[in-house]
């Protein structure tokens, strides 16, 4: 188990800042680190996978690819399927699933490829077992197997984490499409904000909806790993031993670190809708990083700077009807219950505008960042980017900007 081949899947456009954290996490060398297009290899240890799991906050797997081969038809995936040692990792009395995903494939059909390889599974425990083979629960798994094909490979993994790591065990309250934890943290990595030695500077989210931005980067400023409150797959495995995963988290709990209060808070956050601040309140109690984040209601067309000094706004801020009914026009209800994280429309040009007028009045000094699915968000805003990051929220192709506020210059001609 100390040589395995990890696959850490992520979304399209972290590649980067995925590579650097996982050998920050392993202690890797960068040239063992193998970047790949929505995700990241890496030849590692067994500790190593529950080390990621433990603490990566961009990853949305810790995968162990257990064979890679050619194939043509659906009986050459059997084939794999079933001479790979599946007994060395669990045992019949276990449930599985079998998901396929694939690119350019020439199978007709996924559901009946996936069928093959769940067949050679039971089928390889039924000749080493006596008879007795895993059941398939699709709901709740013991086991995730997954296979992804190409035109002509195929590689299957088993799934060390269970649930996808951006189900960090501590969001309870949500508004509709929630922005992931994942992609929370990769606006972060990528802002840089707390990648220096120095005293970090204020974050502030004004449309921060239930939290999340907020949450995870007050977490990461307390060193708290990412998945200390949650549970994983690999502790239902038989390479699991229970005395080592306790040691991992002690010593991941003995690593945590607390501003004094006179530090205290560093982060803040606020959204028009009260019942997102309560839920974004309650979200960061669970998390256990309530005392570094002042939550507070209030149009972001309003609020004014909630410290003095410099500091750095990260938002994904609401397009569309949801500006219609809670910006300053919509009042400060909130509209539709728990509306701030609505899915992103087109519109909200003059939102849009007032809101750099309003930055470039009260924020001079202020690095922006703002993700959105809108290429053309500088024009609306009146501003020129000083930089764009391609990042993909799901199949949504996005972009993070990032724009330096000066009093009344940076405007675009």
């Amino acid at each position: 188990m100390n040589q395995l081949q990890l696959f850490l899947p992520c979304a399209a456009g972290v590649e980067d800042y995925l590579a650097a954290e996982a050998q920050r996490i392993t202690g890797l060398a960068s040239q063992d680190v193998d970047k790949r297009r929505g995700g990241v290899m890496l030849q590692a240890s067994w500790r190593d996978a529950m080390l990621l799991n433990l603490y990566s906050r961009l990853a949305q797997r810790v995968l162990v690819q257990l064979s890679y081969t050619e194939y043509r038809g659906e009986q050459d995936l059997y084939r794999a399927a079933s001479e790979v040692a599946w007994e060395i990792w669990f045992t019949p009395k276990q449930s599985i699933k079998v998901e396929v995903t694939a690119q350019h494939s020439p199978l007709n059909s996924l559901n009946f490829a996936a069928l093959k390889i769940k067949d050679a599974v039971c089928d390889r425990f039924r000749d080493k077992a006596h008879g007795v083979r895993p059941d398939v629960n699709t709901q709740w798994p013991d086991v995730r197997i997954y296979a992804h094909l190409t035109t002509d490979s195929c590689s299957l993994y088993i799934d060390t984490s269970g649930e996808p790591l951006f189900k960090r065990g501590w969001r309870e309250d949500k508004g509709e499409a929630p922005l992931k934890e994942t992609l929370a943290a990769a606006m972060i990595a990528a802002s840089g904000w707390a990648d220096g030695d120095e005293a970090l500077l204020p974050l502030y989210d004004p449309c921060c909806g239930s939290g999340t931005i907020a949450i995870e980067a007050a977490q990461i400023a307390c060193n708290i790993a990412a998945g200390s409150q949650r549970r994983f797959a690999f502790e239902k495995y038989l390479p699991f031993q229970a005395h080592v995963w306790s040691a991992i988290q002690a010593e991941a709990r003995a690593n945590e670190v607390r501003p004094t209060p006179e530090q205290c808070p560093i982060v803040y956050g606020s959204d028009v809708a009260h019942r997102m601040v309560d839920f974004a309140q309650r979200n960061a109690e669970r998390a256990g990083v309530a005392g570094l984040i002042e939550f507070r209601g209030g149009d972001a067309l309003q609020r004014l700077p909630p410290c003095n000094g410099p500091g750095v706004m990260l938002l994904n801020p609401p397009y569309g009807e949801r500006i219609e009914v809670a910006g300053v026009a919509g009042g400060a209800s909130g509209g539709r219950a728990g509306g701030r994280e609505l899915p992103q429309t087109e519109g909200g040009g003059e939102f849009f505008s007032q809101l750099s007028a309003h930055w470039k009045k009260h924020y001079a000094g202020w690095t922006a960042w703002v993700l959105t699915p809108d290429l053309k968000l500088p024009s609306k805003m009146r501003l020129k980017e000083s930089r764009r990051v391609p990042m993909w929220n799901g199949p949504i192709e996005c972009r993070l900007f990032r724009f330096d506020m000066v009093k009344g210059s940076a405007r675009t001609p």
